[in-house]
């Protein structure tokens, strides 16, 4: 028997992607390779351990760019939405969606970083793929950066530990505002940033062989500066009344393993740095007192520019968004683990989980709703939420997805109970409405989308779209609210 969801009637659904996960076209026009472009796909045998895949030296990353070793990388072709975006928007408005979240990719706007002008080249796609959303009666929401800083600015600047990239990014994005506000509603400055700063530290091995809890350390002065690069888009964006600015970061929700009590203070003082600092810098302004002790037990030196502190005082974000894909656990004495977002979780024994080892937890969901209302009360905004899992097409050249369609029925339900709770949720968009080159495991086998897009892991195929199962059951939901 259905059951019946209850949501506003303005409540945006949509789908979530990202420049260097779709695109394609990484020669095309000026564009520049960003540092996802330069990482070779690889092989797993066991698809819960992606440690193969951050095991690439600088060197490793100087030969791709002229591909001396012949090898595959998939980003550089994503599923060719550079030349098929009215294909794909238009299959978006079909199914349902209402608001299509995307992102730019900085190096088809300034490809080295510091040009005096940017390529009209890459604006011009850009506004063309805004104005067949606009036709379509899609809302925008743009993520400026995800994940895909030009491999020039790593390369000439050292990436977000100069200050000056604060600047490159800055205009980067003023540029964006100016070009689109009229398009564009909703705009994330920084995708997931509290994994933004580490996507390098994962990446790429160094000559210091750091630990990744050293790397995390030394990454505070890169975060320092995306803090300040986002306060300034959120200071620029108050000239324009019809645009929202957000924050957007990969939601860690941790539960204590067990009740001993060493387990749950560990477990709420983890969940401090890990997620809730982020939250208090952006909407609260300033540095919260724990990350003041963390750093000052951890020998960690923040180097601040004079008005540092208003910028960000003076401009918090509009709204909370976030990405949702898991929950994990925490114990003073680590347990068994098993993969996440771009890192090893705790395992929960109550939970099951997906192929590549993510823990599917559809009421910590309304857990995470609740708990980020009561903090902040401001408007939330969930960005990312999705499962990826292997298919292939049947022999009716579909997709018979039921454990998607059971995925997001279970956490849509939990949604409708937060905002029955009294939280104000005004917006979803899910990972991914089509299929797409996975970040993490750099593989287009793992698939979430309701949209099949026929290309292997080698991007062998014809690129052809073909609608799943739950193609035609998220547009009848989004029409009738029934599960």
């Amino acid at each position: 028997m259905a059951k019946k969801l209850k949501f506003p009637k303005d409540f945006l659904w949509g789908g979530a992607t990202a420049a260097s996960q779709i695109e394609g076209a990484y020669d095309v026009d000026g564009k520049s390779l960003s540092l996802l472009e330069m990482i070779p796909y690889i092989e797993l045998k066991d698809k819960k351990d992606l440690t193969a895949t951050r095991k690439l030296t600088k060197q490793d990353l100087l030969d791709s760019i002229e591909n001396k070793k012949g090898l595959h990388y998939p980003k550089r072709f994503g599923i060719d939405f550079y030349n098929r975006y009215k294909e794909d928007i238009a299959l978006f408005k079909e199914a349902g969606l209402k608001i299509f979240r995307m992102s730019v990719a900085w190096g088809r706007i300034f490809p080295n970083g510091d040009e005096k002008e940017p390529n009209q080249k890459g604006l011009e796609f850009y506004r063309n793929v805004f104005k067949e959303c606009k036709k379509q009666g899609l809302e925008i929401m743009v993520t400026i950066n995800h994940f895909d800083t030009p491999f020039p600015i790593v390369q000439n600047h050292g990436g977000w530990r100069n200050r000056q990239v604060v600047d490159m990014y800055f205009k980067y994005a003023k540029v964006l505002i100016d070009e689109f506000n009229e398009y564009v509603k909703y705009w994330l400055p920084i995708n997931e940033i509290n994994l933004s700063v580490l996507m390098g530290a994962f990446f790429v091995e160094d000559n210091t062989k750091k630990t990744v809890f050293e790397k995390i350390n030394s990454s505070y002065q890169d975060l320092h500066h995306q803090f300040i690069a986002q306060a300034k888009v959120v200071e620029y964006s108050k000239k324009f009344k019809n645009i929202q600015v957000g924050c957007m970061l990969a939601n860690s929700t941790t539960y204590a393993l067990d009740c001993n009590p060493i387990n749950v203070f560990e477990n709420q003082q983890k969940e401090l740095m890990r997620k809730l600092f982020y939250y208090d810098v952006m909407i609260k302004g300033e540095y919260p007192w724990y990350s003041l002790k963390y750093f000052k037990d951890n020998n960690i030196e923040i180097i601040k520019e004079k008005g540092d502190d208003e910028l960000l005082k003076n401009n918090p974000v509009d709204f909370i968004s976030f990405s949702y894909y898991m929950s994990s656990t925490i114990a003073k004495e680590e347990g068994e683990l098993t993969e996440g977002n771009l890192m090893k979780l705790g395992k929960n024994p109550f939970l099951e989980a997906s192929e590549w080892g993510w823990q599917i937890d559809p009421i910590g969901l309304r857990y995470t709703l609740n708990q980020l209302w009561d903090r902040y009360h401001v408007p939330l905004f969930i960005s990312e939420n999705g499962i990826g899992v292997l298919e292939k097409l049947n022999e009716k050249n579909t997709v018979e997805d039921d454990y998607r369609i059971d995925y997001l029925s279970r956490h849509f339900e939990q949604m409708s109970l937060a905002i029955e709770d009294g939280i104000n949720l005004f917006g979803y968009t899910m990972w991914t409405p089509i299929d797409v080159v996975s970040a993490g495991s750099n593989e287009m086998s793992k698939r979430y989308g309701l949209i099949f897009v026929d290309y292997d892991d080698y991007h062998k195929g014809t690129g052809d779209r073909f609608k799943k199962k739950s193609f035609d059951w998220f547009k009848k939901f989004v029409k009738t609210m029934e599960i």
